[in-house]
This record gives C-alpha cells, sequence and structure tokens, in this order.
C-alpha cells in the first residue's frame, strides 16, 4: 500500500508593518486551506510583521501573543496544520526570526529560531536579531506519509543546515522566506533550493514573501529536482499534493545519503 499523499496550500503573500492586516490575511490564507481540503498551510518568514527597512523588537511578539494565538485558534477551527514566520523578543532590545509550527488541533508543535542571520548583501540581521542555537534539535512535524522540517531564508545557503533536518527524519524541507530582491538573487533561490532538493533526494519548499524588495518566486521542487511548482513575484495562494513515494523511489536510485561518508557536527 502507498503512503498517504499530504495536500499543502503554500501563501506567498504580501505583509506589512501592520499587525493586525496580517492577521487577517492569515485568516483569508487558512479558509483557503481549508477550502481545499489541504493538511498544511505554509506562510512566508515574517509573516506576523515585516518592514522591509528591517525587522526588530518592535515587530516581535510572544508566542501566546495575538499572532500565534491566531494560528492556534484557526488550525484547530479548520483541522490544517501551518507553518508561519515570526519576530519573538529576544531581550535588551532585539528579536530572533522564528517560525512557529503548530499542528491540527492547534498545539504549537515547535518553535525554529533562524541560525543564519543575513548578514550579506548589504543587510546586517544580526544589528536587529539574535541567531538561533545551531545545536537545537531540528524542527520537524509529520503530516500523513511525511515528515517535514523546517528552516528559513537565508539558511538555504548552508547545506549543512538541511543535511542536519534531513538526519532528523525530514522528508520534505520546507524554506519560508522574505528573500530580498537584487541581481542573480532569484537565480540563486532557484538554484540552491533545487540543489537542497537533489543533495538530499528530499521534497523542497520554499515559500516567499510577495511584495515591496522582496522576490516572491515560491518553488517546489522534487528530489530528482524537477521543478513543479513555481510562483511569480505578488501575492498568490495554491495547492499541492505532496507524494512520499516519489521521495522512497528518489532515494532508492540516487542513495547518496547512505553512501556519504561525513557527518554534520555543529559549532
Amino acid at each position: 500500500m502507498s503512503a498517504e499523499k499530504v495536500r499543502v496550500t503554500v501563501a506567498q503573500l504580501t505583509v506589512s508593518d501592520d499587525a493586525a492586516a496580517n492577521r487577517e490575511t492569515a485568516v483569508s490564507a487558512f479558509r483557503e486551506a481549508a477550502r481545499v481540503k489541504a493538511q498544511l498551510l505554509v506562510l512566508p518568514e515574517y509573516a506576523a510583521a515585516y518592514d522591509p527597512r528591517g525587522v526588530g523588537a518592535e515587530h516581535a511578539e510572544p508566542l501566546d501573543g495575538p499572532y500565534v494565538s491566531l494560528l492556534r485558534r484557526r488550525a484547530a477551527e479548520t483541522g490544517v496544520s501551518v507553518i508561519a514566520g515570526l519576530a519573538l523578543p529576544a531581550g535588551e532590545g532585539r528579536a530572533a526570526n522564528a517560525l512557529a509550527v503548530v499542528d491540527r488541533e492547534g498545539v504549537l508543535a515547535g518553535v525554529y529560531r533562524k541560525v543564519h542571520l543575513y548578514d550579506a548583501f548589504g543587510t546586517r540581521e544580526s544589528d536587529r536579531l539574535e541567531p538561533g542555537p545551531a545545536g537545537a534539535d531540528p524542527v520537524t512535524l509529520t503530516l500523513g506519509g511525511l515528515r517535514f522540517g523546517v528552516l528559513t531564508c537565508y539558511d538555504l545557503r548552508f547545506p549543512e543546515s538541511a543535511r542536519r533536518v534531513v538526519d532528523a527524519g525530514a522528508d520534505v524541507l520546507v524554506y519560508p522566506a522574505a528573500w530580498m530582491a537584487g541581481p542573480l538573487k532569484v537565480d540563486h533561490w532557484h538554484t540552491l533550493l533545487r540543489a537542497r532538493a537533489i543533495e538530499n533526494t528530499a521534497i523542497v519548499l520554499g515559500v516567499g514573501m510577495a511584495g515591496k524588495s522582496v522576490t516572491g518566486r515560491s518553488l517546489l521542487v522534487g528530489p530528482d529536482g524537477v521543478v513543479g511548482l513555481e510562483l511569480g513575484d505578488g501575492p498568490e495562494i495554491r495547492t499541492v499534493d505532496l507524494d512520499p513515494s516519489g521521495v522512497a523511489a528518489a532515494r532508492r536510485t540516487n542513495p547518496s545519503l547512505a553512501n556519504r561518508r561525513y557527518a554534520v557536527v555543529p559549532r
């Protein structure tokens, strides 16, 4: 008997610094996910509040604040699990870039704090944010026949981060992002997502933010590196079915995970 497919709704949203408006946008995304009977809804990095000039403590709210409380309530009401980005308070006027993972019963199943801060291409997240601990256990969520592991945006440029999550059992790597626009940035996003899929024989889902200064371009890549879905640069919500049998088949044909001779050790 084949493993159960998992239906995922990809919400490429435009996000502002108006937290109340962003909560309404999340409600609309949940409504669409429930309509198509999705099991998982994925929102972008910083989905709770975003300012293209930089996200910091002024955008942060705790895990029992209005945004995560809304996610938990809507997940319980709709039976749709959710992964969404927000900024958490980190003390001394700083914040942590985080992902909240909420299961279909409304339970906060995990929190991932972004390990690699975006100090590149003329931007310095570390001026405002605290990094997550490199040695923390990977955050995963199992739905149907697939285990989903989460990372965030700039983490995509560090292949060892993905490998640690795959070593924890992930079949799908999920990268909510606010991928900054600029020369070659869309090409890097596309190339890196495909590379993470091929080298880990995993499904990779990059969910971008739409709007000013960011690229959008959400992408679904199969474990063979074939692109199954690519969105444009505007706001859009799409739903896809992920098949565990494709991961199993790719890992039989290309057993690179079994053949490797090095492990990833956090420093």
